[in-house]
């Protein structure tokens, strides 16, 4: 076996790769975290409504559905670690855009670049575990990949809020969202190893296009694409870009408290994880359907209610207890 076999590219891995990837999943995170944050304040930079400003989280999901379908033919066609740093660099490309954005419509395109980026990074982190490491270790990598992207609101939450405090949301972007690109597309360079050709087979047109045929007359999977996933990744986004907000416009006063509403967000970002670490347990006792099921229902009554109590710490309480049990429902299907 020579030296380009797979076997003896995952033996001279090096301590970065790990890291490498984790990192690129974490550096997407943060210009999602300021957006969450501080949106009544790009808001007013741009005079308009906080719903029409959050319209740049609509196109940035839409740029990364499109996108991410695209995906499945640009994977069979490039290397593995080309597409994860293109990714990386269109999250650069996005956060040096938003900060020198002088109007609205170019705020609304240049941040829908991270949504591109984001459809590049995620996928193909975890196909790099796949591709460098064997079926054993892959669990446990993918593990601390997304780990990177949790970590992402509880680091970023807080960092995010001092600095606004000082300055505005274009100095978050130029301070810490940017520096976090190019640090992650350098350590991307370095710690992931170059392979000499794509290790998976040629994919054709027809084969591309029969997995998608084979999805869609598949009842469970539609149910699955549309229920779970399309409405519920929905009301997920809607409670993600909004709920700071909200927060901040019903309880506390928009201006000065950002610092109140990271606090908030990392307490949330923390729970979120908590839940994802103990899916597992649950997962085993009560099967992935019945679960899912639990999990979205008990989600949807904690989200109703926290919207319209009227006190603060009751409000924050059942927003809390709605974190825990999403991730449950999200990670069962």
């Amino acid at each position: 076996m020579g030296d380009d076999s797979p076997l003896s590219k995952r033996r001279s891995l090096g301590r970065l790769f790990l890291p490498s990837l984790a990192f690129s999943y974490f550096a997407t995170g943060p210009i999602g975290v300021l957006t969450g944050l501080l949106l009544i304040d790009i808001s007013l930079t741009f005079g308009c409504d906080v719903g029409v400003m959050g319209q740049i989280n609509t196109v940035y999901y839409l740029a990364a559905v499109v996108f991410g379908l695209f995906m499945g033919v640009l994977n069979v066609r490039f290397r593995h670690k080309s597409l994860l740093m293109v990714g990386l660099l269109f999250v650069g490309i996005s956060a040096l855009g938003c900060y020198l954005a002088s109007t609205f419509n170019l705020m609304l395109i240049l941040y829908s670049f991270s949504g591109v980026g984001m459809a590049m990074v995620s996928p193909m982190a975890i196909s790099l575990t796949g591709e460098h490491l064997p079926l054993e270790k892959r669990g446990n990598a993918i593990g601390w990949i997304v780990a990177g992207g949790a970590l992402s609101y509880v680091i970023g939450a807080p960092i995010i809020g001092f600095i606004a405090g000082l300055g505005d949301w274009r100095s978050v972007l130029l301070v810490f969202v940017i520096p976090i690109s190019l640090a992650s597309f350098l350590l991307a360079f370095i710690g992931i190893p170059s392979t000499t050709g794509s290790l998976q087979p040629t994919t054709h047109k027809g084969t591309y296009l029969e997995s998608f045929k084979e999805v869609l007359s598949n009842r469970s999977s539609v149910a699955c694409l549309a229920g779970s996933i399309i409405l519920r990744s929905i009301a997920w986004m809607v409670i993600l870009v909004y709920g700071i907000s909200f927060f901040r416009e019903r309880f506390l006063t928009p201006e000065g408290s950002e610092g109140s509403a990271s606090v908030i967000m990392l307490i949330a970002a923390l729970l979120y994880t908590l839940g994802s670490l103990v899916c597992g347990r649950f997962l085993n006792r009560f099967g992935r359907k019945p679960l899912t099921v639990l999990a979205t229902l008990l989600a949807g009554i904690f989200t109703i209610a926290f919207i319209f109590v009227s006190n603060l710490w009751f409000s924050l309480a059942l927003n809390f207890l709605w974190l825990l049990v999403w991730w449950h429902g999200g990670f069962s299907r």
